[in-house]
């Protein structure tokens, strides 16, 4: 009887045969490749995975107007309750608006639908439609995580900037949201301006910000003016979004943030419909009726927003977070959180409005296995439910926390590796014919390496990791045992090293010359 090889006997002659073309392959690896044609790439169709069944859908549908007609949302501004009781809704004696289902009904018939989330450069268009998807940045960490000396210190407006200059140059992450808070920047006027600056000076792709403040806003557009060329550029191409906190769960409006939205609609910037239970505590524990009270929520907003400007363009942002119901504690990189974002989208793509939630976020304290496979579950599941916008897809620490830069460069190949699973299996005539079979089993050489088939696609329907080891154990030796979060840091510092500012220099010497910049 024949023994059985050992794995290095098997393997080593076949690397052997490989060598040969190493280095042709290596080259064409490198060759940067048409956007059409490359393996992933923004806005990808998702939407294969579905966690509730249509008559789900229906029940937590069904349930939503129940819950807007019945119980309405209380605390609105002023402005606010002329604006809903003027488009229909029903103010009671009690102080909360109800909103009759013909109504939200009728403004669901007006909302916008396909919208175009712009960027300074065209390229990097967010086009929010059917199920597409995008993974980008959010949150608000007041912290920044060392991951070689394992400790937290507070977050500044040069990290937000620093994380804005990464974003720009990693591939798969689509948009830049703030990601943390400036605390070196004590007043709120001044911060909201550097954490607005900071995003543009760091990045041409989307971006999105938010106002502590509705009497900070009028500055912030005049320095948006100033990097858009003039009011009337802005309003061609928006480029910044709001996100805005405009519900405090469970069902009430949050004033000043209901302000600042109506402010923002009426100065043309696109609206990220935020609301943020925590199941368990501002939102109920069942996961479904969870999502209940987060449509409720966001379909009031719609209303609001079709009421201030109709067709305002507005993001469904069911974004409800999960609690660990031992402690209380925010768990969003639990499975259950994955489910939850899952699911909204899934009620995103009933409405057909597009959708925003949070994926990819890490209740562990650094970029390890743990943070692996939390951020690894929940943005494959949002993007394999088809979310059009995975806000703190990477980066994100200690349940938000946290913010981890070398983890944003690590993030990017993670969500390299999710997007490829929303593009899923590509089933053709060319790619299930068996002729390339027949080349290589019938008098050929016994194996696909080097044939023009796999050639041709090992570029296009194969994704490769920039930071990630497939080295053998034997290379990896050889290479003196390189570590991930070491070759992570050598890409964070080479990308940092290049990236300059984004905003031509004459606009940043004279944005700096009327406002009060941070960072560098």
């Amino acid at each position: 009887m024949n023994e059985i090889p050992e794995v290095g006997e098997i393997c080593e002659p076949v690397r052997a045969r490989r060598s040969g073309g190493r280095e042709a392959r290596v080259a064409m690896r490198a060759a940067p490749l048409a956007e059409n044609v490359r393996p992933v790439r923004p806005g990808m169709p998702g939407g294969q995975y579905k966690p509730l069944s249509e008559a789900n859908v229906q029940q937590i549908h069904a349930a939503a107007l129940d819950a807007l007609e019945q119980i309405g949302l209380s605390q609105a501004p002023p402005s606010g309750v002329k604006l809903l009781t003027d488009a229909g809704a029903i103010l009671g004696d009690d102080g909360r608006i109800r909103f009759p289902r013909a109504l939200v009904e009728d403004m669901l018939n007006i909302a916008a639908r396909d919208i175009t989330l712009f960027a300074r450069e065209r390229k990097h268009d967010l086009h929010l439609t059917g199920s597409n998807v995008h993974y980008g940045t959010a949150g608000a960490a007041v912290h920044i995580v060392d991951p070689v000396a394992n400790t937290y210190r507070e977050s500044t407006a040069q990290d937000l900037y620093d994380a804005a200059r990464l974003v720009d140059n990693l591939d798969n992450i689509h948009f830049y949201q703030r990601t943390m808070v400036c605390r070196d920047v004590v007043d709120n006027k001044e911060m909201d301006l550097n954490t607005l600056y900071g995003c543009l000076a760091g990045t041409t792709k989307h971006v999105g910000t938010s106002f502590s403040d509705p009497s900070h806003v009028a500055d912030c557009f005049e320095m948006l003016h100033m990097v858009a060329g003039g009011e009337e550029k802005w309003l061609e191409r928006p480029f910044v979004s709001n996100s805005n906190c405009f519900v405090v769960p469970p069902m009430k409006f949050a004033e000043e943030s209901c302000i600042t939205m109506e402010d923002c609609i009426r100065r043309g910037m696109p609206m990220l419909l935020l609301s943020a239970g925590q199941a368990g505590a501002t939102a109920p524990a069942p996961i479904a009726l969870t999502i209940v009270q987060a449509v409720a929520e966001c379909l009031a907003g719609v209303v609001y927003a079709n009421a201030i400007k109709p067709g305002a363009p507005c993001i469904f942002g069911t974004w409800p977070f999960v609690s660990d119901l031992r402690t209380g504690a925010m768990s969003g990189g639990s499975a259950e959180q994955a489910l939850l974002t899952a699911g909204c989208a899934q009620m995103h793509r009933f409405y057909n409005l597009p959708g925003g939630a949070a994926s990819g976020i890490s209740d562990s304290k650094l970029p390890d296995m743990q943070a692996g496979w939390e951020q690894g579950i929940t943005n494959s599941l949002a993007g394999l439910a088809g979310l059009n916008m995975c806000y703190e897809a990477v980066g994100m620490h200690a349940s938000l926390l946290g913010f981890c830069l070398e983890s944003l460069v690590l993030g990017d190949d993670l969500l390299g590796q999710a997007m490829r699973l929303v593009r899923g299996i590509d089933v053709t005539t060319d790619n299930t014919s068996i002729e390339a079979m027949k080349q290589v089993c019938l008098g050929g050489p016994g194996h696909y390496l080097g044939s023009d088939q796999t050639l041709k696609l090992m570029q296009t329907e194969y994704i490769y990791p920039k930071v990630g080891n497939r080295m053998s154990p034997k290379e990896w030796m050889e290479a003196g045992k390189p570590l991930l979060l070491d070759t992570a840091i050598a890409r964070k510092n080479d990308i940092l090293s290049k990236a300059g500012c984004r905003v031509d220099a004459d606009i940043d010497a004279a944005i700096r010359a009327r406002f009060n910049i941070y960072f560098k």
